[in-house]
């Protein structure tokens, strides 16, 4: 799992750092617009542009675009002042595109129900947008987007600054402080909400947010979560991926008839206590586990996978996830999706150890990227010569110190009124939907704060609200979790 976002890093080191294009660090531009979501008219604004990332001298060292919308009134219809949502997506050196333009934003894109592309390409209003509770920006880190660095004479920039998990979460809360003074929105509720390593990012953030700014958090969201610097490595990680094998082979119906008849998510019952009672201590004897226990083992992991039980024996019962996308559909020829196996792959050659591409990615870039990109110079009214990228360059990416997932929990222990809410997709083969439990799980382990910490699954990968049914509830689910997590008026807020 260290390594989820391979295939990021690679595409992101074929762009250079960042464009010889000049930009103004501080201008924006403000449109008006209108969405019927719940079937309520809202009339909104569309603010975009660059707001400055400042050094401890006061000067701009960064240029980070960002879209606000705000509903044209202070309060929602309950006269409550209304929440506002801040939004990152992962990478780390993703854009906030796949959120913005396909999840809780006013628009979405032309897409089928199923969340693969269509032309023509573009977008269309969002019915299940959560405007009509919260106000929200979208924000794109440095190089992704179209944020820049501020280059010094010889054309360059300080790297560590921006590109690693702690110097990410500065930044990035005083950037927040900036906008939320800005803004006004100081009064506000106000919730972080990350995708994949957007997850890593808003747990820091929540963390720092409180204890450098002194501004406390309602809630986060976690959608499609990483490890969060949570230990699972031996046993524990090999084991966590049978549940999402079985997933994926039920979705593509290659278990047996008593597995595959039952509803997905009693199937999965079973395969989580197995996982839990039989296959973590089987696989924590390693060599000497008893010959027959073994062969008892792989009988039941080749059950729950549709994999060979030779295949296990052959990899001393720890299959890797390549070995998986690559062989699950081999006989029908096709490979399947890493962070959505739903989607399918064509390879060269069936022999292999790894599928050629990712084909939920290529699937992806080829809906979002021109509509992205259409919908800023043409709906938003924001017009540059810099590159929109979708991955930017954020190599080297200083991994060393990822404390987030104590980080969280300590914002959640200082601040008695903070929830957490956990999405996740059961077909998502990078952030496997339970290793994202187990991240729940182990949050915090003295269990006093289970109350405030919430999990979701939904049938389909990573993006999980590119499938149009998973669109309505996971908004839905995001709706309640901001109702829930509100304090009442005037109620203390204390243990």
């Amino acid at each position: 799992m260290r390594n989820i976002l391979t295939i990021v890093a690679l595409l992101a080191t074929s762009l250079t750092f960042c464009q010889n294009v000049e930009f103004n660090p501080d201008e924006t531009v403000v449109t008006n617009h209108e969405v019927i979501v719940n079937g309520q008219k809202l009339s909104y604004s569309a603010e975009t542009g660059m707001q400055p990332v400042w050094n401890d001298q006061g000067e701009p060292i960064a240029g980070i675009q960002f879209t606000y919308y705000k509903v044209n009134s202070k309060r929602n219809a309950n006269g409550d002042v209304r929440p506002l949502v801040i939004s990152f997506n992962g990478g780390p050196g993703s854009a906030s595109v796949w959120m913005h333009l396909a999840y809780t934003g006013p628009r979405i894109l032309n897409i089928s129900d199923e969340g693969f592309p269509t032309q023509p390409y573009g977008f269309k209003e969002n019915p299940h947008s959560i405007l009509d509770v919260a106000d929200i920006v979208y924000v794109n880190p440095v190089n992704t987007g179209h944020s820049r660095p501020i280059l010094d004479e010889k054309g360059g920039f300080d790297k560590k600054t921006f590109f690693g998990v702690n110097a990410d979460v500065d930044y990035l809360a005083s950037w927040i402080n900036t906008f939320v003074t800005r803004k006004d929105k100081w009064l506000a509720p106000k919730y972080l909400i990350g995708e994949s390593y957007g997850t890593t990012r808003v747990s820091g953030l929540a963390d720092r947010l409180q204890n450098s700014h002194w501004m406390y958090i309602n809630g986060v969201i976690l959608v499609s979560p990483t490890e969060l610097g949570i230990e699972r490595e031996g046993p524990v990680e090999v084991a966590n991926r049978l549940p999402y094998f079985a997933a994926a082979a039920w979705y593509h119906g290659k278990l047996a008839p008593e597995l595959q008849n039952k509803p997905i998510l009693e199937m999965l019952d079973e395969v989580e206590d197995f996982t839990i009672q039989k296959l973590i201590p089987a696989l924590s004897m390693g060599g000497f586990l008893d010959e027959n226990k073994k062969k008892s083992i792989v009988e039941k992991m080749s059950y729950y996978s549709s994999i060979d039980e030779k295949v296990f024996l052959q990899n001393n019962l720890e299959v890797p996830f390549n070995t998986f996308w690559k062989t699950l559909k081999i006989d029908d020829g096709f490979t399947v999706g890493r962070l959505d196996s739903r989607y399918l792959g064509l390879d060269a050659k069936e022999a292999g150890t790894r599928p050629d591409y990712n084909s939920e990615l290529t699937s992806w870039l080829q809906s979002f990227t021109p509509a992205i990109n259409h919908y800023l110079k043409n709906e938003l009214n924001f017009k540059t010569d810099l590159k929109y990228n979708m991955f930017g360059s954020v190599y080297p990416w200083d991994r060393s110190g990822d404390n987030t997932g104590k980080q969280l929990r300590q914002a959640m222990a200082q601040n008695p009124s903070m929830h957490v809410m956990i999405q996740a997709g059961l077909f998502d083969g990078a952030t496997t939907y339970f290793n994202a439990k187990y991240t729940m799980r182990h949050l915090d382990q003295s269990g006093k704060m289970k109350d405030r910490l919430h999990f979701k699954t939904y049938e389909s990968g990573h993006m999980m609200y590119l499938r149009k049914e998973d669109l309505k509830n996971a908004n839905d689910d995001i709706r309640e979790f901001i109702k829930l997590s509100l304090p009442k008026d005037n109620e203390p807020i204390k243990y």
